[in-house]
């Protein structure tokens, strides 16, 4: 009788038989090889960036989010959450395009905007947005105008007549740049009061009587993150900026629609695709094939798991998933603008004093 001692893909040779029959009766008691990637991420951590504040929209979606989406990544590594708000994002970007190791255990929770600075010109911008892994994003991102129930600025045609001013974070920032839009393509009078912390310091601001309100913040980020401003009489929303109209807000104007000179509207339209990414994942550009589809195929499972979606819903979430192509092909889309509007655009977005 064979005496064998089996340790994982080990066999011990029995010392009797045929070279034959030795061959196929350890090809028979060896275990079948692991997947490359579950074998990787095994007992692994990822690193998910986030390029925003503490408490704010993007970092309430993407703790949401990487709660569920490690148990469908192969090896169930776990996944820890680490902000990165400076500079809008920018700061996140730059450190996963070049000071990570591209190997699939850092990725990053993006804001919306930023793969599109560098087309923009924004010299801060050390990467090309064209190149990251896009995993997909959660949703899109419609940015609204508020102002506090206490503001004598109502509605939009009011900011067309009356200074208002708006707390502002970063010079990247939706809540520095939208503004900017608006008051050259609708003639508002918006003014920015910027340097406050992304996140919550916004919301404080505008709670204390600070500022009138915010111009370039996440409709979602109002749902899921400051549910009490929804409460009958507590905001305005003068505005918002989509290439869609918002279901939630039927009677609240677009800035697309209000924008009259069709040149004005081309550069519009581009820059709100940016808003059409929304909360878009990546990983770093040069990561292995295998695990950026892992990731990828992890990143839509995860939109579907009853249990991120019942949360998702209890948390207010608004979920309008795009899939790491869709966000390729969107970007396609932008690189290939015409250069009179990509420059119209740039001098909207990219902020005062950067190179273009």
């Amino acid at each position: 009788m064979m005496a064998t001692a089996l340790s994982g893909a080990t066999c011990a040779l029995p010392r009797f038989g045929k070279a034959l029959v030795v061959a196929a009766f350890c090809a028979i008691a060896a275990p079948a090889r692991a997947d490359p990637v579950e074998d990787f991420y095994h007992n692994r951590q990822i690193t998910l960036l986030v390029g925003s504040g503490a408490g704010g929209g993007y970092d309430s979606y993407a703790r949401v989010f990487a709660r569920f989406m490690t148990a469908h990544i192969p090896g169930a590594p776990a996944i820890v959450v680490k902000d990165v708000p400076a500079a809008g994002g920018m700061a996140a970007a730059n450190q996963l395009y070049s000071n990570v190791d591209h190997d699939g255990l850092t990725i990053a929770a993006h804001t919306n905007g930023v793969a599109m600075d560098p087309l923009f010109g924004n010299t801060a911008a050390h990467f090309d947005g064209r190149k990251f892994n896009w995993l997909g994003s959660i949703g899109k991102l419609q940015n609204i105008c508020m102002t506090w129930h206490t503001s004598k600025v109502a509605t939009i045609e009011d900011a067309r007549k009356t200074e208002v001013t708006v707390a502002g974070a970063g010079a990247t920032s939706n809540s520095v740049i939208v503004p900017k839009i608006l008051n050259e393509v609708l003639g508002t009078k918006f003014k920015v009061i910027a340097g406050y912390e992304p996140g919550q310091g916004d919301a404080i601001a505008v709670e204390a009587g600070e500022v009138d309100g915010v111009c370039g913040l996440g409709w979602s980020t109002i749902k899921a993150s400051r549910a009490m401003w929804l409460e009958p009489g507590k905001i305005h929303v003068l505005v918002q900026m989509a290439l869609q109209k918002l279901p939630d807000l039927p009677d609240v104007p677009s800035a697309l629609d209000l924008v009259t000179n069709p040149a004005d509207k081309r550069v519009l339209e581009l820059i709100l695709i940016r808003q059409e990414m929304g909360r878009p994942f990546a990983a770093p550009p040069g990561v292995p094939a295998e695990r950026v589809a892992a990731l990828r195929r992890a990143f839509d499972a995860t939109l579907k798991d009853p249990g991120f979606i019942a949360e998702a819903a209890t948390a207010k979430m608004e979920i309008d998933p795009l899939t790491g192509e869709a966000i390729d092909a969107l970007l396609a889309r932008a690189y290939d603008a015409p250069k009179d509007v990509v420059a119209r655009a740039a001098a909207l977005v990219t902020p005062e004093g950067a190179g273009r």
